[in-house]
């Protein structure tokens, strides 16, 4: 991989702002950098680079509009019931970059997560949860996009 400039200062930039902020500790934006799922082109590969294949799971919930009428903004939860949760991965499938998201649960905490997603496309969501020892559950839903988000 090689980052350029305008890459680098655009990342170093956002995670100095969350460390300022408290809201990221000075490792947790160090762990961040260099994730290679987030420069994967296709579902597969990110899901590869997040750990695999995941089993499909009823214990997890994506809430996310059946349609979105702008794809720059589309809201996205995740609630998680599978005991040991220790990271939500949010997935859109057909987006350049499918891997849009990632949080990491502390222990003890509610395995609920919320953000705001980009959709190019009417595309399906995947929610992935890693447990604390490492096995992989997964849920999708689709959701219909009106006015595409990545530049469309």
């Amino acid at each position: 991989m090689n980052p350029t400039r305008r890459t680098v200062l655009k990342t170093s930039s956002a995670l100095g702002l969350l460390v300022a902020c408290g809201l990221v500790t000075s490792q947790q934006a160090l762990a961040a950098t260099g994730r290679e799922g987030f420069s994967a082109k296709t579902l597969a590969d990110a899901l590869a680079a997040v750990g695999g294949t995941p089993a499909d799971s009823k214990d997890i919930v994506i809430t996310s509009p059946d349609i979105a009428e702008n794809g720059a903004v589309v809201p996205v939860g995740v609630a998680s019931n599978i005991p040991g949760t220790s990271e939500i991965y949010f997935f859109v499938e057909k987006n350049p970059n499918p891997l849009a998201a990632m949080f990491r649960i502390p222990e003890g905490t509610n395995a609920a997560v919320q953000s705001r997603l980009k959709m190019g496309q009417s595309t399906n969501v995947v929610a992935v949860v890693k447990t604390a020892d490492g096995k992989l559950y997964s849920a999708t839903k689709e959701t219909k996009v009106t006015l595409g988000g990545c530049g469309g």
